[in-house]
């Protein structure tokens, strides 16, 4: 058996994001961290599964926060900045520009590969004093008087003062703990891909909503765009079974040629899309975050970037706890975390569930509504200026 101040189950982007950021408190505190992975991360300079070729929105204040953690100028090197964020409807008048302009900063944000930031993460993590336990896995979770006790797959035993979950919600430990998600189902799937312009895209970022879903692209390097194309499961088997040249031809005809032509697209992934909310996101000791806290429709590009927030957050809890001399993970520690979160996450939620369902309803009125609303946003300074600044993790 053995200790651990801090364990955080899960290495992907949100809890080696987790570890790098505890760092200062490591060399501080004397902090004990361990990460727990079932990855082959024996060593960290293997890639973690989810470290794939699949990209991220990081809003101009997540790039800021990583620029605080040491790691923004080697995530920068493969970067890609989002200038305008151009918003409109198919098949109705009206548009909305968001640009960097408007608040006076370089980018509202950046495009990045995962497999470049889990590598960023990874070196970071390779120079910190971090045990890791992989591959391995957590069987059972069990609550003590000043922690958890961890058993883990390996047969070790690990307890800790403070455990995280950041394992994307699939291992069954919040169930364990008696944690159950609310689900509410979008009968949607995203397409994900990544595609070839005819012209360059200047770091314009589009989300066109159609009747069949929103269809986004973010703009990385060159001439290429990340994709996420919204289908209903019989239209999505359709989509996957096309052949490239049918499915570009697909996707101009949904998206239009407001981004040049659709030349080349790369592989294509699929999955299920769902708002999931933990019930419990804290009790005493625990703490739950990333998609095993809450899982967002891509909409918004708010996912990562609320997790991120959660990151944030969580360590300055931390930081003040210990030098207050209080108890890690104790109940009144979590307990202000949570206050912490619980206006922003709840914000962001219904923010990304409200788009959703707005531009879902297909009754031409609303529809006429909703492109007025957008003309008036795009000549109404403040408003836009106010959204802006939400999109880029400013407003909290």
């Amino acid at each position: 058996m053995s200790h651990t101040d801090i364990a955080i189950i899960g290495g992907g982007l949100v809890g080696a994001s987790l570890a790098c950021a505890l760092a200062p408190l490591i060399e501080r505190h004397g902090l004990t961290v361990t990460i727990i992975e079932p990855a082959g991360l024996s060593a960290p300079t293997i890639p973690q599964p989810s470290f794939d070729d699949r990209s991220s929105a990081i809003a101009y204040g997540s790039a800021r926060y990583f620029g605080a953690l040491g790691l923004w100028p080697a995530m920068s090197e493969r970067a890609s900045p989002i200038r305008t964020i151009h918003i409109s409807q198919r098949g109705y008048l009206g548009a909305t520009r968001l640009s960097h302009r408007d608040v006076g900063t370089t980018a509202l944000g950046y495009v990045l590969r995962n497999r470049w930031m889990g590598h960023v993460l990874q070196s970071r993590l390779a120079e910190l004093p971090v045990q890791w336990l992989s591959p391995d896995s957590v069987e059972t979770i069990t609550a003590q008087s000043t922690g958890y006790r961890l058993t883990l797959a390996s047969g070790k035993t690990l307890d800790t003062h403070l455990a995280v979950m950041a394992d994307g919600g699939r291992s069954g430990l919040k169930q364990q703990l008696g944690i159950e998600d609310d689900v509410t189902p979008y009968h949607q799937h995203a397409l994900i891909s990544n595609v070839r312009l005819s012209r360059p895209h200047q770091g314009t970022a589009f989300e066109r909503f159609t009747p069949e879903g929103p269809v986004a692209l973010l703009p990385l390097n060159g001439r290429e765009m990340a994709l996420v194309w919204t289908h209903e499961a019989e239209a999505l088997t359709r989509a996957m079974s096309l052949s490239d040249t049918d499915f570009l031809s697909a996707l101009q005809a949904r998206f239009g040629d407001r981004a040049g032509r659709f030349e080349q697209v790369g592989k294509r992934i699929s999955y299920p899309l769902s708002l999931k909310q933990a019930r419990e996101q804290v009790r005493g000791h625990l703490a739950i975050l990333g998609n095993a806290a809450h899982s967002l429709h891509p909409v918004a590009g708010q996912g990562f970037n609320l997790a991120l927030r959660g990151v944030a957050d969580l360590c300055a809890e931390i930081e003040a706890t210990l030098n207050a001399s209080e108890a890690l993970g104790s109940h009144a520690m979590m307990t202000r975390f949570e206050a912490r979160r619980a206006r922003d996450r709840d914000q962001i939620v219904g923010f990304s569930d409200g788009l959703v369902r707005l531009f879902g309803v297909t009754n031409p009125l609303v529809s006429h509504a909703r492109g007025l609303g957008l003309i008036g946003l795009n000549v109404m300074t403040p408003a836009r200026r106010a959204l802006t600044r939400r999109a880029m993790g400013l407003e909290r």
